[in-house]
């Protein structure tokens, strides 16, 4: 029984679909991708990096990360630039690897889509409720923060006293909505976005600039404590793990592949001169930030703000009109990563409904709007509820490992179709096949590797919940079963 779905079909497919709205160019793509990447990382996870692990050589671990996801842009870019459908990497496996794999890595997707979203949320609720209490606005704890707790040392969920994080399940609401009225206005809001927060972190990078002291950099890579990852390489190393999270994002851009006016040649364009944008002003920011304060106090969650706090104008006063627009600017980064996770999901449930994986009800697209709407309304939802009621820790992990095994995949994938289907016009090649692809599968297992115990434990638990689904209704229900059948 064949389980592939055929690559010609798929190419054919993606010429005669008219269902969703052809209206994305290269700029757009562009954005979506640096909407997707530049959020939590840069503002967040730079500073405790560095101040835990790398001290000022996080500039390096950026580039040892940044490296390991071009290796898994290269094989996204082949494969979206060859098959131009809705689905990501779920479709690559579908060709592939077979519906098995594909429907493995669909239900996988959603850990890194929908809990991605959740976690970013809950990063945009620390942020709003911060500013929003600079202008003398205070929001009270007990609807902004989780009503659980989960201790990794311990394994245990504790309370909070908290209710509901409001203000994370809000954002979620109203992009949800934009989302569902057109993609053409939630990309024209999301390069609204875009620009927004890279002006606020060029302008950190020039005006931090004149207030580094190159003495903060020295020793750059600080001596090892003698404890493996805590300083010295293997502190960088360490550290190109935990900001690993920085770089999740770019593979959202092939969600919408179906929406790009030119995907063949404008997908590539997306998905590499995002990351490479986005991997250069992680580097300057890092260098910036802990050339202007000593590493080892940006062990905050705000490390930004604590460089701008310690600037001081040629009068001796703090640059607070700085400290404001760095803050506006993370509020405005982490809504456009969640934009786009949010637009991502929906996309990846519409082609497994079409395929036959999941209930018509997710593959519906609203007339009017021509966005599947329905698909995007219960992600929202959910979303939501998840943002609300669970800490950002243990949301972080469940979505660095599902986009790991993502990695694995597509980079494998990529291997096994230029041996099966060598003849197949390629616009985009993965160079130097099959070490690229191999590396790239490699780096994303190594790092997998490194996760904490009880976060494999939940990506098996989740694993078993999607296979029962596949086993109950997915296999019988397929299109391509129902095909062979007839």
């Amino acid at each position: 029984m064949r389980t592939t779905k055929s690559v010609d079909e798929l190419i054919r497919e993606a010429q005669q679909t008219q269902e969703l709205r052809r209206v994305l160019g290269p700029a757009n793509l562009v954005a979506l991708g640096i909407g997707a990447i530049i959020g939590a990382g840069i503002f967040v996870l730079t500073g405790q990096a560095a101040a835990q692990y790398a001290g000022p050589a996080i500039a390096l671990s950026f580039v040892i990360s940044g490296i390991g996801c071009v290796f898994a842009a290269l094989c996204y870019a082949e494969f979206a630039s060859l098959i131009p459908i809705a689905g990501s990497a779920y479709t690559y496996a579908y060709a592939t690897l077979g519906q098995f794999f594909a429907w493995i890595i669909g239900w996988d997707l959603l850990l890194e889509y929908l809990f991605g979203a959740s976690t970013v949320a809950v990063g945009w609720s620390g942020y709003v409720v911060s500013w929003l209490a600079d202008l003398g606005i205070h929001i009270p704890k007990e609807w902004a923060s989780a009503p659980l707790a989960y201790d990794p040392k311990t394994h245990q969920w504790t309370p909070t006293g908290a209710n509901f994080n409001v203000p994370a399940a809000l954002i979620i609401t109203v992009l949800t909505a934009l989302l569902v009225l057109g993609i053409r206005e939630s990309a024209t809001f999301n390069n609204l976005i875009v620009f927004v927060k890279v002006g606020v972190i060029l302008l950190f990078i020039v005006f931090g600039a004149a207030y580094v002291n190159a003495a903060h950099w020295t020793p750059f890579i600080p001596e090892n404590t003698g404890q493996f990852g805590y300083y010295g390489w293997s502190g960088v190393l360490r550290g190109a793990g935990v900001i690993f999270f920085a770089y999740i994002g770019f593979d959202a851009v092939s969600t919408a592949a179906q929406e790009a006016r030119n995907p063949q040649k404008d997908m590539p364009i997306g998905i590499i001169g995002s990351l490479g944008i986005s991997t250069l002003l992680y580097i300057l920011v890092a260098l910036v930030l802990t050339g202007v304060v000593h590493y080892s106090q940006l062990g905050v969650p705000d490390p930004m703000a604590v460089a701008v706090n310690a600037m001081q104008s040629a009068s001796g006063e703090p640059l607070y009109w700085l400290r404001h627009a760095v803050k506006l600017g993370a509020i405005a980064g982490l809504s456009s990563v969640i934009l786009v996770l949010l637009l991502g999901q929906p996309r990846i449930l519409y082609t497994m409904a079409k395929d036959g994986l999941l209930p018509p009800f997710f593959s519906h697209v609203h007339e009017r709007f021509r966005t599947p709407a329905r698909a995007t309304l219960l992600t929202g939802t959910t979303a939501a509820l998840i943002a609300g009621l669970f800490p950002i820790g243990i949301l972080g992990e469940l979505v660095s490992i599902g986009t790991l095994l993502a990695f694995a995949i597509v980079c494998i994938a990529v291997i096994v179709l230029r041996y099966k289907r060598p003849d197949l016009p390629r616009p985009f090649r993965v160079p130097l096949m099959p070490v690229i692809p191999a590396l790239g599968a490699l780096v994303a297992l190594i790092q997998m590797l490194s996760l904490p115990l009880d976060t494999w434990i939940r990506l098996l638990g989740w694993m078993a919940l999607g296979l029962l689904i596949y086993f109950l209704y997915g296999r019988r229900a397929s299109t391509l079963a129902q095909n062979q059948a007839s």
